[in-house]
């Protein structure tokens, strides 16, 4: 038996398994439980659907050519299903391929403004605006769970989730997992009297979202806990509580701040959540960077300070370094069309991966 073949019985084994467990009466009770087979579930069913449909045609294509030999009407229906053939069996590759083990899941994303002040920030904004409206355009849900904005409305820094409104093989991970890096803007700013054409940056991390916070140890005595008041545009209060919560980890110095919640609980669970998600992306990329041993993976590169876009506003061109990439639809890609940039950056990801196997 090939290697793909035992492939398909092994999901096919596992989505049977899964069927049976959620038609099973006791699990009606057990929401989490549920959630996480529901998931699963649609993971492999694109996998189920064309190993069905690829047994289907084979068996189809069989009779056809049979009957050819009598009729040669049937001679060209035989052509059509042994090019169909082709295609599910490639289609069928395709799925079986080795994935990113986070590509189901929803994630974290920070945009934080780099150099270049008022402007900075005035484009980390439009980076924003950007992944909410490609958010919105491909069923993605997205919440703000922390901001500091600029004088002019600008996001000197923001924390969001981007999370899967229906379960699926590939999740909000799998759509924005190539953004993290620095990115460069170059255009003549509001701020600008001259006209002159500047360069700044914003700079974006992104990480996947664990399931549950019990995936990550975090020892009490790691963390420090401070309340605050929540803050708005250029500094003033929004709220009259110390309901805004800090939460410093000690060993790693990561700091983590949740302001958007109605409570300072809501606040510190929230946050809690980014933490974990920062620790585990944290361990992740040492154990990646041990198990690459110098073979630096192109695409998702593992050093976050590397420029990885521009945007050049004069020429209305986007350029993606990792993959040589450009495009003169700017305006376009900033009211969210990032799909044939996403598609390039997938490409180049899964060529990689086959190189690598």
């Amino acid at each position: 038996m090939s290697h793909e073949a035992t492939r398909v019985d092994d999901v096919l084994a596992e989505y049977q398994g899964i069927e049976a467990q959620m038609a099973d009466p006791a699990l009606a009770g057990d929401q989490e439980a549920f959630r996480k087979l529901s998931k699963r579930y649609a993971q492999l069913q694109p996998v189920v659907n064309v190993h069905r449909e690829h047994e289907k045609v084979i068996e189809d294509l069989a009779e056809a050519t049979e009957l050819a030999h009598e009729d040669h009407d049937f001679a060209a229906e035989a052509e059509r299903l042994e090019a169909r053939r082709v295609e599910l069996e490639e289609q069928l590759a395709d799925l079986l391929a080795p994935r990113d083990p986070h590509d189901a899941d929803d994630i974290i994303m920070e945009v934080k403004a780099g150099a270049g002040g008022e402007e900075a920030a005035l484009f980390a904004g439009d980076l924003v605006r950007m992944y909410e409206k490609f958010a919105d355009k491909h069923g993605f849900s997205y919440e703000v769970l922390d901001l500091h904005e600029s004088d002019l409305g600008g996001v000197k820094d923001i924390t969001l989730s981007f999370r899967t409104k229906n379960a699926s093989r590939d999740g909000a991970w799998a759509a924005f997992k190539f953004e993290g890096g620095v990115h460069r803007v170059q255009r003549i700013p509001v701020t600008e009297s001259q006209g002159r054409i500047q360069t700044s940056a914003a700079g974006v991390l992104v990480y996947p979202e664990p399931e549950e916070i019990g995936q990550v140890e975090i020892d009490d005595k790691d963390i420090r806990v401070d309340v605050y008041r929540s803050s708005g545009k250029g500094g003033q209060g929004v709220n009259t509580t110390d309901s805004a919560v800090r939460i410093t980890h000690l060993p790693t110095g990561v700091v983590v701040t949740c302001q958007k919640e109605r409570s300072q609980i809501q606040n510190k669970a929230r946050a809690m959540q980014v933490l974990a998600a920062r620790l585990q992306q944290m361990k992740e990329d040492v154990a990646e960077a041990e198990a690459a041993e110098g073979r630096a993976a192109q695409v998702r590169t593992m050093d976050r300070s590397e420029r990885i876009r521009t945007y050049n506003w004069p020429e209305n061109r986007i350029s993606d370094h990792r993959i040589g990439f450009k495009a003169n639809n700017l305006d376009q890609v900033l009211d969210g069309n990032l799909d044939d940039l996403f598609d390039a950056l997938r490409t180049a990801e899964r060529n990689e991966r086959l190189e690598a196997e």
